[in-house]
């Protein structure tokens, strides 16, 4: 019996889909991919999907973007990772190119924003049901939920880089899944290894695990090669314009610095849009003067309610940037060309990351030493969308929060009188709509964004 393919076309469509739903941040775009790509569809199995979540946590930039590329290059080879990140970045990128020039102008989107209002309820449900299902099909073992537990409360409490608590993890997860079976044996503790595997089973194969299986030396096998090939063609994408402005327009055009700064951006952005917020903002407002104080939180404030990545408030920064400094060109030009030069450079390193080391993650899949290491980071993944889960409903659904100092922590508590509580209840009905009506994801989305419009309005 053949396998069945997933046809370049449908899997267009599907990332079209994922790319105007993917609101909600990185949180609610690994819960909308886990949904569309593992349960409804089963293009990829559980254990694959986090096997490729894991490396793209490794990276910087916007993990959700690169899951994106990795499952569409395991689909479709480079033409799929290229359509699956393009199309995850394009409708966000048009979406605030639009309320940019918006603001720009007359710094007013309410009807917008209304629009928009009821998404963040919606999308805060979707996260948590990903979450629940993520954690129970990954925490096999009491020692792994631990392990997560205390991912989750270094981030959230304590706010550990995010790089250390990666690395911490995967060194427990070797510890405790690797040496502590292969030294100990059978009396190695059950709540630690519980038993368990560090294989992916068959029952849990998704159509991408069905056709790789087939191929004895697997269609990406990676060699010096085809890296060195990737390597030249992607940085010369990546860097070639960077070097061209640096060369035509000089060191202090504002298009060069644009160009300089986002593409070292693009190197250091680790743990995300939110991780890096705080020192884009002081560079662009007190470094650069791009930016007036505040302007900053309006920006995310667009990308939080546009689809696709966070991080897509550079493009706002890059905007305003030409915008105020356009020189013989029409500000709103200028701000475009600002805002296109800000994508490329932010996201294009994204394909370079994913197209090197992806057949290098692929082959060391089975490794036990790598597989130890990666059960410890898929526990952290859990506590890591936990955490962006509970930040992304704190700050959509409260309007202040009170921060507690507790034994060296920073508590974050919510404001009871700032809560949204029409948003709560949308939230919670969103819920109920999905886990016990087993109404479609995109209904619920499509109704609570014009029920929050009319109430936003007209309330």
């Amino acid at each position: 019996m053949e396998q069945p393919v997933v046809s370049f076309r449908e899997a267009l469509k599907v990332w079209t889909r994922i790319g105007l739903l993917g609101f909600g941040g990185p949180a609610g775009q690994i819960a909308l991919m886990h949904r569309m790509l593992v349960e409804e569809r089963g293009w990829i199995g559980n254990d694959r999907f986090l096997h490729a979540l894991n490396y793209c946590h490794l990276l910087p930039g916007p993990e959700a973007q690169q899951l994106a590329i990795y499952i569409g290059w395991l689909l479709h080879g480079t033409k799929g990772g290229l359509a699956a990140g393009l199309l995850f970045v394009i409708p966000g990128m048009l979406t605030i190119l639009a309320l940019t020039f918006l603001y720009a102008g007359f710094q007013r989107v309410v009807a917008v924003q209304a629009l928009f209002y009821g998404l963040k309820p919606a999308v805060l449900a979707v996260v948590v049901m990903a979450v629940l299902r993520i954690a129970a099909k990954s925490l096999k073992t009491p020692y792994l939920m631990v392990v997560a537990g205390c991912a989750f409360l270094a981030m959230f409490l304590y706010q550990a880089p995010f790089p250390l608590v990666i690395v911490v993890s995967g060194l427990l997860g070797y510890l405790g899944m690797t040496l502590c079976p292969q030294y100990l044996g059978k009396a190695c503790p059950q709540w630690i290894c519980g038993g368990t595997t560090l294989t992916a089973s068959a029952s849990n194969e998704g159509v991408i695990d069905m056709l790789l299986a087939k191929e004895s030396e697997g269609r990406f096998t990676p060699t010096l090669k085809r890296s060195l090939k990737v390597l030249a063609v992607w940085g010369t994408i990546w860097l070639g314009p960077v070097l061209l402005l640096l060369l035509l327009l000089g060191p202090e055009h504002v298009y060069t610095k644009i160009s300089l700064f986002f593409s070292k951006m693009a190197t250091v952005t680790f743990g995300g849009a939110y991780a890096v917020l705080a020192y884009m903002a002081q560079e662009a407002v007190t470094g650069y003067g791009w930016l007036q104080p505040g302007e900053m939180l309006d920006g995310l404030a667009l990308a939080e309610t546009t689809p696709g990545p966070l991080i897509q408030v550079v493009q706002f920064v890059g905007f305003l940037a030409a915008f105020r400094d356009p020189g013989t060109l029409n500000p709103y030009v200028a701000g475009t060309l600002g805002a296109a030069l800000t994508v490329w450079v932010t996201f294009a390193p994204c394909f370079l990351w994913i197209f090197l080391g992806a057949p290098y993650v692929e082959k060391l899949r089975h490794n036990r030493v790598m597989n130890g290491a990666l059960s410890g980071i898929t526990a952290a993944v859990v506590g890591v969308v936990l955490n962006l889960s509970l930040w992304f409903g704190i700050h959509a659904l409260f309007a202040r929060t009170d921060p507690i100092h507790l034994l060296g922590a920073i508590v974050p508590l919510p404001h009871l009188a700032t809560a949204d509580w029409f948003g709560l209840l949308l939230a919670g009905l969103s819920y109920l709509a999905m886990h016990s009506g087993k109404l479609g994801m995109i209904p619920v989305l499509l109704i609570c964004s014009w029920v929050g419009f009319f109430w936003k309005l007209f309330g």
